[in-house]
């Protein structure tokens, strides 16, 4: 009696991960779909299209958008590639536990993505202010004025971010051009935008010349971003490190398996191995989290 329900208890779970693995696959054959779909888009859109050219229609704007939000859409669920992932080692294994592994690990891998996505944005932002201090210099050595060409450079550049309008808006009509700078130097990667308003304040109030402060100022935030990415050029070897180290113990499960060991099998259905996989899982977790720690802090450094 005893086996028969053992039986049965193992026949129900199979079914349960074959399922699971068909349900896993269908989102993989869906989100594929939907990028082939958003990259056709985008390749009609951007296939010799140029705004403001003879190639551009009425609806060019339009389509470029479109083609942008499905971009964004299909970026922002690559966390969920883990529930496919885990669904075909649920099949293979014949357990559900791989399966709920993979729903835990989605959100923590879409975090680590939107952490990679600003940091990105965070560093991108950063060269576009660099660039804006050196565009309103050159401006000001062709003749311009100071306002026009802060306006100029900011809509080139694009380094004020969402506070455009309000500095724009200040230079224009005689606000507070520093302060407006300052609260746009709060955004994420706009530290520089504090050195432009320092720089603005002293030309207005004490007559001394803003390109040359700018000068300087766009030679000492060049010089922190080239030191920055040397500093990440050095911590490369590390970052490949922790990678080795986290792909470590996927290919000591696919070694046994190539020896016949079937090592998913003792993981998952024996009790001394669900306590190594619980065990090693979390010295996994906590070694690849110091190492990160270890890194992250030369960085900062």
């Amino acid at each position: 009696m005893t086996g028969e329900l053992v039986a049965a208890l193992v026949a129900s779970v199979r079914g349960a991960a074959q399922g699971a693995a068909v349900l896993c696959a269908g989102l993989v054959l869906w989100w594929a779909a939907e990028r082939r779909r958003g990259a056709g888009r985008a390749r009609a859109v951007l296939a010799g299209v140029v705004p403001g050219g003879p190639g551009e229609r009425g609806g060019g704007a339009e389509r470029r958008a479109v083609a942008a939000r499905w971009w964004a859409l299909v970026r922002g669920r690559r966390a969920w590639l883990c529930l496919p992932v885990s669904g075909v080692v649920a099949l293979l294994g014949g357990s559900p536990l791989p399966l709920l592994a993979g729903a835990v690990a989605v959100p923590l891998v879409g975090r680590r993505l939107r952490a990679a996505a600003r940091r990105k944005e965070r560093d991108a932002r950063a060269e576009r202010v660099v660039a804006l201090c050196g565009a309103v210099s050159g401006e000001l050595r062709a003749g311009w004025q100071p306002v026009q060409a802060l306006t100029f450079a900011a809509r080139q550049t694009g380094a004020l971010g969402d506070e455009e309008a309000v500095v724009l808006a200040a230079a224009r009509f005689g606000g507070d051009v520093p302060e407006a700078l300052r609260r746009a130097a709060r955004q994420d990667g706009a530290d520089g935008l504090a050195g432009l308003a320092a720089c603005w304040q002293v030309a207005v109030d004490g007559g001394a010349g803003l390109a040359a402060g700018l000068d300087r100022l766009e030679a000492a935030l060049r010089g922190h971003h080239e030191q920055r990415e040397r500093l990440r050029a050095e911590l490369a070897g590390a970052w490949a490190t922790v990678t080795v180290l986290a792909v470590l113990p996927l290919a000591g499960l696919a070694l046994g398996t190539a020896l016949g060991a079937d090592p998913l099998r003792v993981l998952l259905h024996t009790p001394a191995g669900l306590a190594c996989l619980v065990v090693g899982g979390a010295l996994e977790a906590a070694g690849l989290w110091w190492a990160a720690r270890i890194v992250r802090g030369g960085e900062r450094a």
